[in-house]
């Protein structure tokens, strides 16, 4: 990556490393994000669910989403830890797989988008774990942030597309 591209993005120090985006300045404002994502499921796995001997996979994905959310800035390492004021995770049953859709919000310095995005991708990655037995073509997609609000760089909702 060239040295001007670095200086565009905020997780880079002066001499080019990696480095954590000091916040201790900015002004606590409420902030929320929405993530989605997409497990596609053969209509055999579909038809299984309510059967699986490991327990609804829906809902232990829930749980994991909202779980992985308060822990993102364990996972990815330029990320603050947040005091997440809200998380939720919903799984649906959709034509040719399970549509996942999460959002989180706090009161503080940043914002909350890789929280729900890690919410959103570990739900997804639950529900793999969970249908692994019957098929591993299995096919995690489309994970993406949907909206966000708050913040320097202001709101942000994904335009045109449906899904």
């Amino acid at each position: 990556m060239t040295k001007a591209r670095r200086s565009q993005l905020s997780h880079y120090d002066q001499s080019g490393r990696a480095a954590m985006v000091d916040v201790s300045a900015k002004q606590p404002t409420r902030r929320t994000a929405a993530a989605s994502a997409f497990v596609e499921l053969s209509a055999a796995v579909l038809a299984a669910l309510p059967a699986n001997p490991k327990g609804d996979p829906l809902e232990v994905a829930r749980i994991a989403g909202i779980q992985a959310a308060k822990r993102t800035s364990d996972l990815i390492p330029m990320c603050h830890p947040l005091p997440l004021t809200h998380v939720d995770v919903r799984a649906e049953i959709v034509e040719s797989g399970i549509r996942i859709e999460a959002s989180a919000a706090t009161t503080g310095p940043t914002g909350v988008e890789m929280e729900a995005l890690t919410a959103a991708a570990v739900a997804a990655l639950t529900v793999y774990d969970m249908t692994k037995a019957l098929d591993k073509a299995i096919v995690i997609r489309d994970l993406k942030l949907e909206s966000k609000s708050g913040g320097k760089s202001g709101d942000f909702v994904r335009a045109g597309e449906l899904g």
